[in-house]
Formats: C-alpha cells, sequence, structure tokens
C-alpha cells in the first residue's frame, strides 16, 4: 500500500499498471488502510474518489487528477471518465463508521448523490433491475456473460475494439452523465447486487428510508433472478437466453442481501464445492464446469481478491466456518502470488499487475473472521 501511494492522495493500484485512481479499487482501499491503522489515509482515497463527481450525482470509474487530460478524448470529459463502477463507497463508509471513523458530511453528501444517480437517474430494464452502459462498469471487463456481445465469438483484440466502439453508443444526460447504452442492455445481477448492498450499509450510518426503499426495490428484482437449473442469478437483457446464464463468481453476489432460506442453502453448497468454484487458492472466478472456464484468463476463471472478500463476507452471514475456510484459502493465494492483480485457482500463481493493492483485501478478510 505505502509503494502504490501517491502524492495526490490515493493508493494507485499498481503505479505502472495502473497509475490512475478507480472508484472500486479505493474503496476497497480504504477498508485496507482502516484494517492497517492509518483511516487518515482511508479518508483521504474516500474524499478524492469524488473529486471528478458529476452535477448528477454519478461518480467517475476514473479520476485523472495526475493528469486531467489525459484520456478526455476517449471520454469527452477531462479529469475523470464518463462511465461509473460498482459503488463500493458505501460498504467503505459504513466500514469506517464501526470503528468511530466517519468519513466528513460532505463525503456521505457525495455518497448519497452517488447511489441516488444510480436508483433515479440510471436507465432501468423491464425486470426492474438498473442497466449499465459498458462492460467497464461492471468492474469485470472481460466477463463470459459479455459474450453475447463479441460479435463473431469471444476473442480478446475484437472485444477490445468492442469496448472502444461501446464507449461512443452511450446516451447521456445534459450533464454527461452516462444514462444508458442501446448497444449494450445489460442489467447485472453483480452490479445490482452490489448497488443494493452498498445503498443499505450507507444508510445504516445516515438513516435515509429513501434509500433502504430503493435497495430493497433492487431486492425483489434479483429475487426473480434466481434460476434452479444453473443454481445462479441470471443477468437481465438482450443476452439473458444465452452468455447471461453463464456461472460466474459475481453473479454469486446476491448472496451479499437475500434473506435466509433454500436458495442461500444452494449458493453456499456450490461454492463450497471444489467442482465448481472452491479451489485451493480462493474461488474461481468462474464455474469449473463452464466452456469459457480458463483459469490463466483475464475474467475468465482465475482468483479475484476483490470477488473474494465481497463473497467471504456474505458467506459469513450463514456459515461463518466457510467464511474462515475460504478466508484462508484465499490468503495464501494472495501470499502465493505475490499479493498479485489477480492469480491461478490452483497454483497460485500471480497474474496481472504485481503487486496489486487490493490483494490485501485477503488479508483483512481473514484477520475479521480469525477474531
Amino acid at each position: 500500500m505505502e509503494k502504490n501511494w501517491v502524492t495526490e492522495g490515493y493508493a494507485a493500484p499498481n503505479k505502472k499498471t495502473y497509475p490512475w485512481q478507480w472508484l472500486w479499487d479505493s474503496s476497497f482501499h480504504a477498508l485496507i488502510w482502516n484494517e492497517l491503522g492509518k483511516p487518515e489515509r482511508a479518508q483521504q482515497e474516500l474524499k478524492e474518489i469524488f473529486r471528478p463527481q458529476f452535477d448528477s450525482g454519478c461518480v467517475p470509474h476514473i479520476n485523472y487528477v495526475r493528469d486531467p487530460d489525459f484520456h478526455s478524448d476517449l471520454w469527452g470529459r477531462k479529469g475523470g471518465s464518463s462511465i461509473t463502477q460498482p459503488p463500493m463507497y458505501g460498504h467503505a463508509i459504513s466500514q469506517l463508521s464501526q470503528t468511530g471513523n466517519c468519513p466528513p458530511q460532505e463525503v456521505l453528501s457525495a455518497a448519497t448523490a452517488g447511489l441516488s444517480f444510480l436508483f433515479n437517474q440510471r436507465a432501468r430494464h423491464e425486470s426492474g433491475l438498473v442497466l449499465l452502459c459498458h462492460p467497464w462498469e461492471s468492474g469485470a471487463d472481460d466477463s463470459s456473460r459479455w459474450d453475447y456481445f463479441c460479435s463473431g465469438g469471444f476473442n480478446v483484440d475484437r472485444w477490445r475494439k468492442e469496448k472502444n466502439q461501446l464507449v461512443q453508443t452511450i446516451e447521456k444526460s445534459k450533464d454527461g452523465s452516462p444514462i444508458r447504452n442501446p448497444d449494450f442492455l445489460v442489467a447485472s445481477i453483480g452490479f445490482n447486487a452490489l448497488l443494493a448492498f452498498n445503498a443499505f450499509e450507507l444508510a445504516s450510518v445516515t438513516g435515509d428510508e429513501s434509500m433502504l426503499h430503493s435497495a430493497q426495490e433492487i431486492v425483489n428484482a434479483i429475487n426473480q433472478r434466481w434460476d434452479d437449473s444453473y443454481l445462479t442469478w441470471i443477468d437481465a437483457g438482450n443476452h439473458e437466453s444465452s452468455s447471461g446464464k453463464c456461472r460466474t463468481l459475481d453473479a454469486l453476489l446476491p448472496l451479499l442481501v437475500i434473506d435466509k432460506g433454500q436458495i442461500s442453502k444452494e449458493v453456499l453448497k456450490v461454492l463450497s464445492s471444489h467442482d465448481a468454484y472452491n479451489a485451493q487458492y480462493g474461488l474461481r472466478g468462474v464455474h469449473q464446469s463452464e466452456p469459457t472456464f480458463d483459469p490463466t484468463k483475464y475474467w475468465r476463471g482465475p482468483v479475484w481478491p476483490q470477488l473474494a472478500y465481497l463473497i467471504t463476507y456474505a458467506i459469513a452471514r450463514f456459515d461463518t466456518s466457510l467464511a474462515e475456510e475460504i478466508a484462508i484459502q484465499v490468503a495464501e493465494g494472495a501470499y502465493v502470488s505475490g499479493f498479485a492483480e489477480y492469480w491461478h485457482p490452483d497454483t497460485g500463481e500471480g497474474q496481472g499487475a504485481i503487486p496489486q493493492s487490493w490483494a490485501g483485501l485477503s488479508l483483512v478478510s481473514a484477520k475479521r473472521l480469525s477474531n
């Protein structure tokens, strides 16, 4: 974390590969700083997230404070991107508050505005779920769930071009905030689960009843998307009858917000199965039986520490022993990988940027569950 700290007030995910500030990365970094006994760093990271916030409340997924002109031709604005990312700042604020380090009112207000934008201004699918405007907004750039939108079948180079093109088809509000993308009609289960979760978390600090109501509406919509035959939640959108059914780990994030019941038992069973997601060094990002599963490919099967953190946090609501077991596996994977961006689930071989700041989440989970 110290190695990746920059003077502008945040820990870069990796100074060489990812020098900018990413929304959900910094939200996770705040948790790590807080666990390290440096709440002032946590507060600084959170505050900086909202620097490029739109007047609408939309929080950009990248803050270019180090070079405001960077990629302005792609996004059509300076200082930040024109799409968002999972709003993990709600959870970060809740966690900091529980340790007596509640962020100042300006941060609480900015966070409320960010979530309110998604609830009230972002377009919705007829299912009631909030739509994405771009695959980057999910955080899972090359997820198997988006394969429907890659003409000719998934290919890294083709998909890279498609992602750049999808930026151009986003429909925006008057201030440039992303509202809808007719070429990427996707209501991601993972993103909506994180939206509801972070709204519940923020409302636990602010007492915002309207936010609680909005979050529960999303949960009600999620509940309608469970599929008993696939043992997963299915996205809504143009891809729902094809790649939207792919069994990915992020599609089990509703475990964060659903009530106890038969579905939660089924999810815990598949998460604990070594034939499905459970591996020696954490949780596979894609179900092992999926044709698209590849433990060496970006978002196609490796362990991702931020997803492992979230799923472990969710499991702890129902089974603390299983959560602790998985948390230890992930922590071992982080160590073996050199605290990598992501790693091979069976060998622990580090992949992506090494070291990556959010790999420290594995230690936060292990410590929390061992106490």
